[in-house]
Parts: structure tokens; C-alpha cells; sequence
């Protein structure tokens, strides 16, 4: 853009000359203006320059294009793309273009400005640098401004604004500026050049005292004699903007990096990469299952506060194979999926959800799509758990306290840093941590450092990276298409890189099964039923043992469903001791029998029965012989079933028609089907139908404003049309997709303008999205008074 007779003369009018496409980019790069569709362009323009909006948009910018920023706000106006050129040392149109995309930046190439709240935001020192001259030498006292023009031999105007433009005429004079400091002592050229890479400020003692350049006795006093440090109250001094740009070559920046540093790397095969995190990718979903389905069956409490006691988290290494940190992991991404969710019962508790369900029914590859993607956009930060917060209390995983806005954002730039590398590379955190740190230096400190650490470890343990390089089927997750889509494509993408699940074990002798790989799902809640996990990880190790068979009789299983089974997924003979133990466990289980009377216990064996009388542990169950092959008891039938079981007896429970009830656990579900709470992340970038959308509506509004009448009615000439016409009109609308204008008649005969997406008519009623209001409304057809094509308006 170049300068002519028809310059914008404000934003507003920048952004109404701008093109559609130009708009759309506007608003994709700072989606917060959509919320809710401007009215038309100069309520955009006024939404874009409040600070809640700039800041978000200076929080977006790299370090090039902020120190663009602070070259514009340094120099004097007006500001031209040349000479921002020359102040900077460096080809600034990409940082230009976009500023200018994102309404930072307006006007033509000859006069370049900022909105006034971008000045605001970034302070009065910009780049480091101190105020003007003029400025800061204007707040003296006359008498300090005479010792100081002695000190330059300069003689008095007699008005103290000419004697300040006298002193602030040497300093930014380059010569006489090079003269005076070349005339400094060695000690004071250091004291400046501290000062010279900001901040601009410095403290002394008594800074406002009377010195003269002919009396001064240390390197302070002379710069104050001759006005190259100014106080600023009694303790400040400062360093006019000047002085420090010629200490610094005529530069703004010193230390201009165009580019983000390059990180060290370590080269890795890729398949091997896509092999390693294929293999993390399988474990995730894996891991997900069995504590869903450890706590559908034992479901931990929920703390007062909300989130998962201590005492609950401890006991989840040994079951997920992983640490403390890995295994609020795995609950957290299984919360944000909506896969668990506090269940409804008296007691709070947590449960999975009915998604878990749906979840597990999917295929491996879109199982681990559906986590991943929730990981990638929740607000939430698992790696905060554990950890303390500012009251110095434990943060719970699955509290209320790790929201995070931000974090999407930066969890998506840290592995954008990982996917730009080439495949199999693999970067060291440091060079990670300095290519964020260009890149989003307004959001420095140690949450973005911790963040980022967090991010590439999880990204490791949820099968996006292997051995720390990105993988190739991971890529999908930062193209920045809609939720479903980047589900199917990640999904289809990491299919090849997962480890085919096993259909097999191999049973030892010593009562062990052996699963040499990751088993079927089927096949390892089955085997989970009927043994106990001694170790995970490449490859487990289960142990069968007379009370996890008896936890499979009591399930519903029979001694020949357990031979069948084991026959089955063994690729060796099943071991004689395992069979013996089977049909032992079998035998005896359900040989007695409890019933209510209080509670029966019966047994065809009189001996068994005898054993228990005799046994000293039995006093409490308040036995009594009624029979010789029928006790009776005054505790309650369940509570006898587990005591007898606890003394090593096999009991089952009896029904009233002496049939065997068979204890088969139904699994427990939390109500809400999506369950997470993760609080509002930063906004997301919109979809382009809402884009296109917002484009004309903001055109349509301009054109209203132009057209509208002094009374701002537009009612009238909207017209009263038939209900047959409108509901035509309407109707056409709907099938062309046109953005329309509607007259609505509200309760008290009040006519408004509405801009509306028709979207249904159904029953007397028009559902469509309101421009206004940025949602779907629904408007009763007869209050509609006349509708008018956006284009025709």
C-alpha cells in the first residue's frame, strides 16, 4: 500500500478498504473478534483495538515481528517502510504483512501507524530504550537545565521549552553526540554502556543534587552535568532514547534474530521412530482400558475438593506399569475424552462414562485418535498434578486446579517445533525450549518452560514420538482440520506402526502364562479374570492361583469354560499342575451352599461342615447345627458368603428355589456421557464457512449503516409482506444459503432488524444462526415482517 490523497484515515477505514479474503485472514488470525459477529466493520475495528484482544494478538508474535513493533513505536512520524528498514537492519515485509493481517499495523507504506492501545500495552520503554530527549529534559527544574547547558557550553534562551530544545538539539545531534561522549572519562562510557541494552533506568542516591561538569567528581556526576543521564525523581535516572540509539549504531535492536534458533539433534532411523511410538500408541489405549476397567469394578472416591485422592493415585504405577506422573496421565487424557466422569451414586466416586463403552468398541488406531486429539485441546495440564499450588496444597489429578488456557497452544508450537524437523530427528530440549522462547517471547516464564517439558515427555508415553523424533503418522494432528477429520486420518495414518495384538500365551508349569506381546482385548480381559498380573510391559507374566479361579467360578465361568479357554490361547500343551488345579478349585466350589434364615449354610458333606463348627475363627458367624448336613446362621447371607471364604472355604450363594446364584458383576457407569470439565482454551481458529459467513454479514452491516436514516429505522423499508411472501422468501433463502435480513415484531410491537443464516422452518418456526448474537435462535414465522437478500438490503 502507498501513500495518496485517500488514505484511511483509522482503522475502520483501513479494514472497510481492505478485500474479502483480506477480512477472512483478520479474523482467522485472531478468532476472538468472531465472539460474536460484529455488527459491522467499525465495531470489528473498535473490538480489535481493545486491550484484551491486542494483548492476545502481541502474545501471538514472534520476536522479529514485537521488535518490529518496537521500531514502529520508536520512530518518529510518519513512520515508512524504508525507514523501518534502515532502524532495523533487516527486511521487514513478512513481519509487516503480518501486523498488518492482524490489524496491528494500518496505513500505507509512507505512513505506517499503531493502534494506540499497542502503545499502551508495550510500556514506555519499547526495545529497552528511555523517552525522548525533549521529554525527559522538559520535567527539570531551570536551574538544573542551566548547569546542564553550561556543562555543553550552551548559552540560555531565557524561555525554558528554547532551553530544552537547545539541550535535546546536542543529543540528537550525531556529531556534536559523537564529540561529547568521545570527551567522556573511560568509567563514564561504561556506566552508559550499561545502560545501553535496557532497561533504560538506573538507581542512585540523591539524584536530583546540583552538579556542575566543571566540579564533578565521580563518572555519574559528569553524565548528569551534561544531560546524557536525567533523574527522574531522587533515586532514578534514565537514559534519553537517543543516546542509547546512538550507542547502539543508529539500530532498535542490537540483537535481531530473524529466525528461530536450530536445535540440537540426534539422528534416528524413522521407521524405527514409527515403530517405537507405534508401540506407545498401543500401550496408551491399553493402559486406558484397564484402569476403566479396574475402576468399574473398585471405583476410587472423589475428594471434597474434587479430583483423585493420593492414596489412589499411589496404587496406579503398579497397575499401568508406569510412574506417578505417567499415571495421572492416563486418567486425565481418559477424563478429557469424556471416558470417566464422577458417578451419581450417594457416595461420589469415579466411574467410567457410557463413551467408555462406545470408546472401547472402535478399532485400536481410532481409539488412541479419540485420546490423542482430547490430549492436543484440552486446557488442562496433567503435569501439574502432584504438584503444589500457590496456597501450598497438593494439586489432585482430575481437580478443578489445572486449567491452563494457553496451554493447547503451546503444546501444539512444541511439537510443530519436532514435526518441522527432518524425519527421525530428534531435538534436545534446550534447543526446543529457545525456539519456543523466539517465538512466543511475551509468554516467557516457568510455566511455558514446565509446559513444554511436560509436552515432549507425554508425547513420548501417549505414541506421538519415538525415542524424542515426531512420528510420521502423527502429522495429521497438526493440519488444523475439524476434530472428526483429524481422527480419521490420524487413525488410518498410524494403522501400519501398531504392533498386531496377540492371540496367544504360553503356559508354564509353574502355574504362569506367558504373553509375549500386547494380547487381544478380549483375550486379556479374560485372562485378567482368571489370573493375577505379576508383570507388564513387552511382555506380562499371569499367575494362576486357586483364588483367582475362584474369582472366575464366581463370574459365571465353569471348570470346562476354563479347560476350553486355556486350551485355546496356549501354544503349549496346558500343564498338568494347572488342569489339577482347576478341577480342585471346581470341585469344591459351590459344595456349600448359603441361603437366608438370617443366612443356611448347607454342605451334602457332613465333614466340611464339621470343620467349620470346629474352627475357633467361626465363633463370630454365629453358627448353628440344624441338621447334619445344614447350619444356620444370624448374619446376613453376602456378609456370611465372604467370612466363610476368608477362613478358605469355597461358598456360593442359593437361591429360594436351591439353584445356584451365579455373582455376575454388572459394570458400573457414570450418568454423564460427556464428562470432562476442562474450562475454555485459548480461542480456535474458526471454519471457514463461518468465516465466509462473517465477511458478508460485516459487509451487510456497513451497507446499513450507510443506508439506515436518521432514526436508524430500517423496518419500514424492510416492507410488511404477506405470510405467504415471507414464508416464500424464507424458503428460498433456505435453499440458495443466502444471508438475509429479517423485520422481527417482538412481544410489545417493536420491529428489529435481524441478520440471519436460515437453517430449518419447521412447524411455525425458523431456526437459523444470528449474526448478532453469534448463535442459532429460532424465530416464530408470523412475527417476521418482511425479509430482504443481504445483497439487496
Amino acid at each position: 500500500m502507498t501513500g495518496n490523497d485517500s488514505a484511511p484515515r483509522s482503522l475502520a477505514d483501513d479494514l472497510r478498504a481492505r478485500a474479502d479474503d483480506e477480512l477472512a485472514a483478520l479474523l482467522r488470525a485472531r478468532p476472538d473478534l468472531l465472539v460474536p459477529v460484529p455488527a459491522d466493520v467499525s465495531q470489528l475495528a473498535s473490538r480489535a483495538t481493545t486491550r484484551a484482544s491486542a494483548v492476545r494478538a502481541l502474545d501471538r508474535l514472534d520476536r522479529f515481528t514485537l521488535q518490529t513493533v518496537d521500531a514502529l513505536m520508536i520512530l518518529p512520524a510518519p513512520v515508512s517502510v524504508s525507514g523501518l528498514r534502515e532502524a532495523l537492519g533487516a527486511d521487514v515485509d513478512a513481519a509487516l504483512t503480518t501486523l498488518r493481517t492482524q490489524a496491528l499495523v494500518w496505513g500505507p507504506d509512507d505512513d505506517l501507524r499503531l493502534p494506540r492501545i499497542v502503545h499502551e500495552i508495550v510500556g514506555p520503554h519499547p526495545a529497552g530504550l528511555g523517552p525522548p530527549a525533549r521529554q525527559a529534559l522538559l520535567a527539570l527544574s531551570p536551574s538544573r537545565l542551566a548547569a546542564i547547558m553550561d556543562g555543553l557550553g550552551l548559552s540560555r534562551t531565557g524561555t525554558h521549552a528554547a532551553d530544552v530544545d537547545a539541550v535535546a538539539g546536542v543529543l540528537t545531534d550525531p556529531a556534536a553526540l559523537t564529540a561529547l561522549l568521545d570527551d567522556l572519562t573511560d568509567d563514564a562510557r561504561s556506566a552508559l554502556a550499561a545502560l545501553t541494552p535496557g532497561p533504560p533506568t538506573g538507581r542512585i542516591d540523591d539524584a536530583l543534587r546540583e552538579v556542575h561538569r566543571a566540579t564533578a567528581r565521580t563518572p555519574i556526576d559528569l553524565l548528569l552535568a551534561v544531560g546524557l543521564l536525567v533523574p527522574v525523581d531522587a533515586t532514578t535516572v534514565v537514559l534519553p532514547r537517543e543516546v542509547a540509539l546512538h550507542l547502539r549504531g543508529g539500530r532498535v535492536h542490537t540483537d535481531l534474530q530473524l529466525a528461530p534458533p536450530t536445535p540440537s539433534v540426534t539422528e534416528r532411523t524413522p521407521d524405527i521412530v514409527d515403530r517405537t511410538a507405534g508401540a506407545g500408541a498401543f500401550d496408551l489405549t491399553r493402559k486406558v482400558e484397564l484402569l476403566l476397567d479396574t475402576w468399574a469394578a473398585e471405583p476410587p472416591p472423589v475428594l471434597r475438593t474434587g479430583g483423585l485422592g493420593v492414596r489412589d493415585l499411589r496404587r496406579l504405577p503398579e497397575l499401568l506399569d508406569t510412574d506417578e506422573a505417567g499415571a495421572a496421565l492416563i486418567a486425565e487424557v481418559a477424563y478429557t475424552a469424556g471416558l470417566v466422569a464422577v458417578g451419581d451414586d450417594l457416595d461420589e466416586v469415579w466411574l467410567p462414562t457410557p463413551e467408555f463403552d462406545a470408546w472401547r468398541r472402535d478399532d485400536p488406531p481410532r481409539r488412541w485418535a479419540v485420546l490423542v486429539q482430547a490430549w492436543l485441546t484440552t486446557s488442562r495440564v496433567a503435569g501439574l498434578a502432584g504438584g503444589r499450588d500457590e496456597k501450598d496444597r497438593p494439586i489432585p489429578p482430575l481437580g478443578r486446579d489445572l486449567e491452563r488456557p494457553a496451554a493447547p497452544e503451546l503444546r501444539r508450537l512444541a511439537l510443530a517445533e519436532l514435526a518441522a524437523l527432518p524425519a527421525g530427528w530428534a531435538p534436545d530440549l534446550v534447543g526446543v525450549l529457545a525456539a519456543l522462547q523466539w517465538r512466543r517471547p511475551r509468554r516467557a516464564g516457568r510455566f511455558r518452560d514446565d509446559l513444554v517439558r511436560w509436552t515432549l515427555r507425554e508425547a513420548e508415553q501417549l505414541g506421538l514420538t519415538g525415542m524424542g523424533a515426531f512420528a510420521s503418522f502423527a502429522r495429521p494432528f497438526l493440519e488444523g482440520r475439524g476434530a472428526e477429520r483429524v481422527v480419521a486420518a490420524a487413525a488410518d495414518a498410524v494403522r501400519p506402526s501398531l504392533p498386531q495384538p496377540l492371540d496367544h500365551v504360553l503356559l508354564q508349569a509353574d502355574l504362569t502364562a506367558i504373553a509375549p506381546g500386547p494380547l487381544r482385548a478380549d483375550l486379556e480381559r479374560e485372562l485378567s479374570l482368571l489370573s493375577d498380573v505379576e508383570s507388564r510391559g513387552g511382555a506380562s507374566v499371569h499367575r494362576f492361583t486357586a483364588g483367582s479361579l475362584r474369582r472366575a467360578l464366581d463370574a459365571g465361568r465353569t471348570a470346562a469354560d476354563v479347560h476350553a479357554f486355556l486350551a485355546t490361547i496356549s501354544r503349549t500343551p496346558v500343564p498338568q499342575p494347572l488342569t489339577y488345579l482347576v478341577d480342585d478349585v471346581a470341585r469344591t466350589h459351590g459344595q456349600l451352599r448359603v441361603g437366608a434364615a438370617s443366612a443356611f449354610v448347607r454342605c451334602d458333606d457332613e465333614a466340611t461342615l464339621a470343620a467349620i463348627v470346629a474352627d475357633p475363627r467361626s465363633s463370630s458367624l454365629g453358627l448353628r447345627r440344624l441338621a447334619p448336613t445344614v447350619l444356620a446362621s444370624s448374619i446376613a447371607a453376602n456378609t456370611l458368603v465372604e467370612r466363610l471364604r476368608q477362613l478358605g472355604f469355597s461358598p456360593v450363594p442359593e437361591a429360594a428355589d436351591g439353584s445356584i446364584v451365579i455373582g455376575r458383576s454388572e459394570p458400573r457407569r457414570a450418568s454423564a456421557r460427556f464428562a470432562s470439565r476442562s474450562g475454555p482454551a485459548e480461542f480456535a481458529a474458526p471454519e471457514e464457512t463461518l468465516l465466509g459467513a462473517a465477511v458478508r454479514a460485516l459487509r451487510a452491516g456497513d451497507r446499513s449503516r450507510a443506508e439506515r436514516p436518521a432514526d436508524g429505522g430500517r423496518a419500514g423499508r424492510l416492507g410488511r409482506t404477506t405470510a405467504a411472501t415471507t414464508l416464500a422468501d424464507l424458503r428460498e433463502a433456505l435453499e440458495t444459503g443466502t444471508t438475509v435480513w429479517i423485520g422481527y415484531v417482538d412481544q410489545h410491537g417493536a420491529t428489529t432488524e435481524r441478520l440471519v443464516d436460515p437453517a430449518r422452518i419447521d412447524g411455525g418456526w425458523l431456526s437459523a444462526f444470528d449474526h448478532r448474537s453469534g448463535e442459532v435462535r429460532s424465530f416464530a414465522v408470523h412475527r417476521i415482517s418482511g425479509v430482504a437478500p443481504v445483497d439487496a438490503a
